[in-house]
């Protein structure tokens, strides 16, 4: 539920009687007859009535992602009950959500007038100002709401922005160790003062705050690739290359970390450049835009996704072909389930972006949750045709045409990830897999030993090796061989310990067989193929009833058409033997 909504459920009890809205918000509840009948009818009511009415079809509007009925139903509420604020910050809110930022402005600016006191309104207030330009003016709206509200950090955040813009940065300065004083667990609070000492030249200082913001977040990529360039220019290479090494891992298309990496492993000794891009980065970052994008990210890391899009909302409606931003927002919508938000902001990413496979992956993924599998392919091999070097893209094409049953195009994906990483013991074991569903057995059994080879300890090709054998029959002592060596690895997986079950059933060892498949079902629960598996060795042992039984139960689970048919042909058998026998007695 949008924060906001939990904000005025919550203090709905606290509120005066002022207001049309306040007196029937008291105590109201949506299982009151009242409620019930003004939510379904809205006919007959006072304005008090009709407001409150208003107010809950928004709010299941709002919780059912429908922002543009939300925004309706909260006009129309505020239209007959003018004075509340807390109306008129939802609005604010949705507003921001369309890219009007100067109605968005005119709502906060009347919820803050109303609610002097409300520091969500505020904060929308401030940033509608800087989002329209009105800089000196937000600047003074957030210091109103650090005196209001000491513990706001974002109110810091965006002051010292805003302050730095200005080039006043002994105010930036001044206002970010205020905020580290009533918040020493601020992490940004530490990363904007390094930045502002290391555009000042004091290295060492800048150092320190940027120590302590990685104390505070130990996988902050954006902190490692600030704090190698200091290493950089303190003429610590080592050092920086470690670093950004480090802020690859977690963040592979950081842009600025690679570049210097390059530089760097270059043996190009250009501290004057690197002191020049850090000048520019900060002339960039000192952008308050692109601090309301970083805080953005953090409530969307958070999971706060209402107060991310309203961030990342603001940053948009004054930087329309932001590609980073709309590619977060898609991120922000998809997690919320707005598909068509998600697909819209998604599809504005270009091809020049550095965020175009990316939105590309993301629009791929929310087509495969619809079930679209083509256009799913088509978004992926779009996002591949950007970065053709990454592996992580092409498995998820093998599993996507896998899905789509789409076998040439999945094995030839697969060979194309064993060229590209030949020592992958993972990507033979797929491509194995996906030779044996191709009914190519020797090539399936080939590349099962190669993973196998390449790695020893992969206990799913030593198992799939060791079944297979025992499926066609031959080679069982080496199928039993490789299914322990699995087992040695994992010994309480029930589909290994199926497939030692088959090996005896194989060799005609059925009581053997028996005690292996009762074990494996009991492991790995109702599978189909090993319940089909232990009725078998049932019927060799001459438990017939329970393999009729347990042939049934495999029946109820399987999706698979041919073991379907196959079941079923083995009960259809059994039937006609038993009445066959009855027959004759």
């Amino acid at each position: 539920m949008n924060p906001l909504v939990l904000l005025f459920l919550a203090s709905a009890v606290s509120l005066t009687a002022c207001s049309p809205l306040h007196i029937g918000l008291r105590g109201a509840s949506s299982s009151d007859p009242e409620i019930r009948r003004a939510y379904r009818e809205n006919l007959g009511l006072t304005d008090d009535d009709r407001a409150l009415a208003h107010f809950l079809k928004g709010e299941v509007a709002m919780r059912n992602a429908d922002y543009d009925v939300a925004l309706r139903e909260f006009e129309a509420a505020a239209k007959l009950d003018p004075t509340e604020p807390r109306l008129h910050t939802r609005l604010a809110n949705l507003y921001v959500r369309r890219g009007e930022l100067s109605r968005a402005y005119e709502e906060a600016r009347i919820a803050v007038e109303a609610d002097p006191d409300n520091v969500q309104a505020r904060l929308l207030y401030a940033g509608t100002l800087a989002g329209l330009g009105r800089e000196s003016e937000a600047a003074q709206a957030y210091r109103e709401i650090i005196e209001l509200e000491p513990d706001t950090p974002e109110a810091y955040l965006f002051l010292a922005a805003l302050s730095s813009k200005a080039g006043d940065d002994a105010v930036a300065i001044d206002t970010l160790e205020r905020l580290i004083e009533s918040n020493p667990t601020s992490v940004m609070g530490y990363y904007y003062l390094g930045r502002l000492h290391a555009g000042a030249g004091r290295l060492d200082q800048a150092e320190q705050m940027f120590l302590e913001a990685l104390k505070r977040n130990p996988r902050s990529a954006l902190v490692m690739t600030d704090l190698a360039l200091v290493e950089e220019m303190q003429k610590e290479p080592e050092r920086a290359t470690a670093l950004y090494r480090k802020a690859l891992t977690i963040d592979p298309d950081n842009v600025v970390a690679r570049n210097r990496l390059a530089s760097l492993l270059v043996g190009q000794k250009r501290l004057d450049e690197a002191i020049a891009e850090f000048r520019e980065l900060e002339r960039i970052e000192a952008d308050p835009t692109e601090t309301r994008v970083k805080i953005g990210l953090i409530y969307l890391e958070k999971g706060d996704l209402e107060r991310a899009a309203t961030e990342l909302n603001l940053v948009l409606s004054t930087d329309p072909d932001n590609s980073r931003v709309r590619y977060y927002l898609g991120i922000v919508y998809s997690e919320n389930g707005e598909v068509e938000r998600a697909r819209e902001n998604l599809l504005a990413v270009g091809p020049d972006s550095s965020f175009y496979a990316d939105a590309q992956l993301q629009l791929a993924y929310l087509a495969q949750t619809e079930g679209n599998l083509g256009a799913a392919a088509e978004h992926a091999s779009a996002a591949l045709a950007a970065r053709p070097g990454s592996t992580s893209i092409v498995e998820f094409l093998v599993s996507l045409e896998r899905e789509r049953k789409q076998l040439p195009a999945a094995i030839a994906l697969a060979q194309r990830l064993v060229e590209m990483d030949p020592n992958n013991d993972r990507y033979h074991f797929t491509l194995g897999a996906l030779y044996n569903e191709a009914n190519d057995r020797e090539a399936s059994l080939d590349e099962m030993r190669k993973a196998i080879e390449l790695n020893p300890q992969n206990a799913a090709a030593l198992n799939y090796l060791g079944y297979s054998l025992a499926e066609e029959g031959r080679d069982l002592d080496e199928a039993e061989r490789l299914i322990r060596r699995a087992l040695e690895i994992d010994p309480t997986d029930g589909f290994y310990v199926d497939s030692l079950g088959w090996v005896y059933y194989q060799r005609g060892e059925y009581d053997r067989a028996v005690e292996e498949l009762e074990r494996a079902l009991e492991l790995a629960g109702d599978d189909p193929t090993i319940t089909e598996h232990l009725a078998d060795a049932y019927i060799r042992v001459g438990r017939e009833l329970e393999a009729l039984r347990l042939y049934r139960e495999a029946l109820k689970r399987t999706e698979d058409s041919t073991q379907r048919s196959r079941i079923e042909s083995k009960v259809r058998a059994m039937e006609r033997a038993d009445k066959s026998g009855a027959s004759r007695l």
